[in-house]
């Protein structure tokens, strides 16, 4: 794994070390063997051992003995399909998914903030699909991706300082925002139009508009995004399906405060935190 990324404070004590060893299990995206882990691992040898043992015995990973590997156990997956039906947008937003793919023929991605990066939540491939990196599941970065810059823009300021400083600004490509003044110059633009852009900052050759999710309030429940190659379209073509890629984001926001979806200051009133 490059750099660490853990995102844990030295306040969350051994629940926090073990939700880190499963991220680091999850981001191999294969079974894992202990001596790969232990080259990345922030812990020592007797604390990774021990952390591993208590998430096997939990079925939050599940250990191959033939091969001596670790990848996510069936009570983990269990767990994320309820997160998925219960605290994700996707399930609410499948009908609008399909019915924007159906009418525009393009790549659909829909798109959840973690941290500072994004969590593609569900994807629908054109009709002639494109070769790209997102898939539903993966986690890319927020300050060039379409779908990232979206919901930064329309973040409080306050959260926005704080994730700034999370990023990498890795240059993906030549086009790649590389420093936080020019993400928060394109940030204003964004506010400004209600819309953004990935003008080949992720990927060659791979553009698209996102529009933000947002409640009622304000409040950034997830972006929306059409996608397509430089090969067959342009950001011309693309700015012109801007206000119905924003008419269907509404849609999902009013779907969504509908079905009561989880509101974190909510629940985080709701245990005191």
């Amino acid at each position: 794994m490059a750099g660490d990324q853990s995102g844990i404070h030295s306040g969350d004590g051994t629940v926090g070390k073990a939700l880190d060893v499963l991220d680091r299990v999850a981001a191999f995206g294969r079974p894992v063997r202990f001596s790969e882990l232990m080259a990345a691992s922030p812990y020592p040898k007797a604390t990774l051992f021990r952390l591993l043992q208590t998430l096997t015995s939990q079925g939050m990973l599940a250990l191959d003995p033939e091969r001596s590997s670790y990848a996510p156990g069936l009570r983990l997956v269990r767990l994320a399909h309820a997160a998925w039906r219960q605290a994700s947008l996707a399930p609410i937003a499948r009908p609008f998914l399909d019915a924007l793919s159906a009418e525009t023929g393009e790549t659909v991605h829909l798109a959840q903030l973690d941290g500072a990066h994004v969590l593609y939540l569900d994807k629908r491939n054109a009709r002639v699909p494109v070769d790209m990196f997102s898939q539903a599941g993966k986690v890319g970065p927020a300050h060039c991706t379409g779908v990232g810059k979206a919901m930064l823009a329309f973040l409080p300021e306050a959260d926005l300082a704080r994730l700034i400083p999370q990023m990498s600004f890795h240059r993906h490509t030549p086009a790649t925002l590389a420093t936080p003044a020019t993400l928060r110059a394109e940030l204003a633009e964004i506010r400004r139009t209600g819309h953004a852009f990935d003008r080949e900052e992720h990927e060659p050759g791979i553009i698209c508009v996102a529009a933000p999710i947002l409640s009622s309030r304000g409040r950034v429940l997830g972006a929306l995004s059409l996608t397509t190659a430089t090969a067959r379209s342009s950001l011309g073509a693309l700015a012109a399906r801007a206000p119905r890629l924003s008419e269907t984001a509404a849609a999902i926001a009013a779907e969504a405060e509908a079905w009561q979806f989880p509101d974190d200051a909510g629940r985080r009133a709701a245990i005191g935190g």
